[in-house]
């Protein structure tokens, strides 16, 4: 038995508008040569005869080649699937009912057959409540999963033959992954192209473009999901497998140094009294190296005996490990400024607001050295002056780069900032002093 596809339409040169339909053929010895049409459609000139596929090398839409491609696939497995089960009555009409089995396959269901299948939605509500995430990384997964009931209803506007679209954690290919990947890379233009869906599963911002890091960390999570069901038995299918993912690349951490930090420290903010706030909180967290999530959790209860005490949020779930930093002179003083503030340790304002604050406050306290950064989008060497690329995260990598430069011990620095043992993230600040590779070449004088 041998089950290929045709079409039955020569291409004409320079041909782009006509469409020729795809038929099936099942060839069963000399017993048997059927032929019926598909649903499927396609321009000649993209048509490739020996490989049964759109042509590789054709300028066509990405969507159209993986849509054409994946469905041959999948009628070729249904087809000779059916034809094991089936084969001792194969007649001349088989193919033709079979063909309609796998496009209207409600009319051959028996009533006890038909089993409510939960959808990808309701899977991911389930791997939520029961996998063991911290709550803000379930919001971050909760980000994800809008996303992919986003890509539904995308994938349901814009193809043809799938208004009813729905994703299935057993029928999810590589080509599926890849399409959903373009869809993510250019959602923050398919956000103005098609508002209906935005409306209908909106967010608090606008999607923005997202980068290749970005991306790698969305695709990250949704492996995870598909793991998870796999464990559990949801389904058998791994579409990863054929679906590498690589790491994410970054750039030195860039920070400021001690001299840096006291400029801005000693800035008069005093025309914006509101900054000077801002530039407070922004030193006692260069002082304590917490991330900001967990900067913005405390009170006055995580200061004990002349220390800042906390759980990190991040890693509160997996081996929660109780950080301790006891507080400078510097931080003892900002923390004395603000002692009669009510709840929180200090007057915070939101996160995007903060991140806001300090870029001011870096260009006012005249802190503009320019740096080298990797460009999140491009991936590109770009140079900037430190103020546009300031924010709440390098309070913290200040704390930890400066401490690393004084002490050189990786293992007493992340018991001060709260990195688990063997972070990545904590191995890029083994590269990051200038000084200290000059303390190095020096051994060799």
């Amino acid at each position: 038995m041998k089950v290929t596809f045709i079409i039955k339409k020569a291409a004409k040169r320079y041909d782009t508008e006509s469409t020729a339909t795809i038929y099936i053929r099942l060839r069963n010895g000399r017993q048997l040569d059927s032929v019926a049409p598909t649903q499927l459609s396609i321009n000649p000139n993209l048509w490739d005869d020996k490989g049964e596929c759109v042509k590789t090398k054709a300028v066509c839409d990405n969507g159209l080649r993986s849509e054409i491609n994946e469905e041959i696939r999948n009628l070729k497995t249904f087809m000779e699937k059916s034809f094991q089960a089936e084969k001792d009555d194969i007649d001349k009409e088989w193919l033709k009912l079979s063909l309609d089995k796998y496009y209207n396959p409600e009319k051959y269901r028996l009533p006890e057959e038909i089993v409510i299948k939960p959808n990808i939605g309701e899977l991911f509500n389930n791997f939520l409540d029961k996998h063991p995430l911290s709550e803000v990384r379930k919001k971050n997964f909760r980000v994800i999963q809008r996303a992919l009931a986003r890509y539904e209803l995308y994938v349901r506007t814009t193809k043809k033959r799938q208004k009813d679209f729905v994703l299935d954690v057993d029928t999810v290919t590589s080509d599926t992954l890849q399409d959903m990947w373009d869809f993510f890379q250019n959602e923050y233009q398919y956000c103005r192209l098609y508002p209906s869906i935005y409306a209908t599963i909106p967010e608090k911002r606008t999607p923005q473009p997202r980068s290749k890091n970005t991306l790698i960390d969305c695709f990250s999570r949704i492996r995870t999901f598909f793991l998870w069901c796999f464990d559990n038995k949801l389904t058998a299918n791994r579409p990863f497998d054929k679906f590498p993912i690589e790491e994410c690349k970054y750039g030195t951490p860039i920070y400021i140094n001690l001299e840096e930090r006291d400029r801005i420290f000693n800035a008069n903010l005093s025309a914006t009294p509101q900054l000077a706030i801002q530039r407070d909180i922004f030193i006692f967290q260069t002082l304590i190296g917490c991330r900001v999530s967990d900067l913005y959790r405390m009170t006055q209860l995580n200061v004990v005996d002349g220390a800042i005490e906390y759980i990190p949020k991040k890693t509160k779930e997996g081996n929660p490990v109780t950080v301790r930093v006891p507080l400078n002179n510097k931080a003892k003083e900002i923390l004395e400024r603000y002692k009669g503030h009510k709840g929180r340790l200090l007057p915070f304002i939101s996160e995007q607001k903060y991140n806001d604050a300090i870029k001011k406050i870096f260009k006012l306290s005249g802190v503009d050295r320019i740096v080298t950064i990797l460009d999140p989008l491009t991936r590109d060497e770009v140079k900037k002056p430190l103020y546009e690329v300031a924010s709440s995260h390098l309070a913290r990598r200040t704390f930890i780069g400066n401490i690393y430069k004084k002490v050189k011990d990786p293992n007493l620095v992340s018991a001060l900032s709260g990195h688990k043992e063997g972070s990545k993230a904590f191995r890029r600040y083994r590269d990051i002093d200038e000084e200290m590779k000059k303390d190095l070449v020096k051994l060799l004088d």
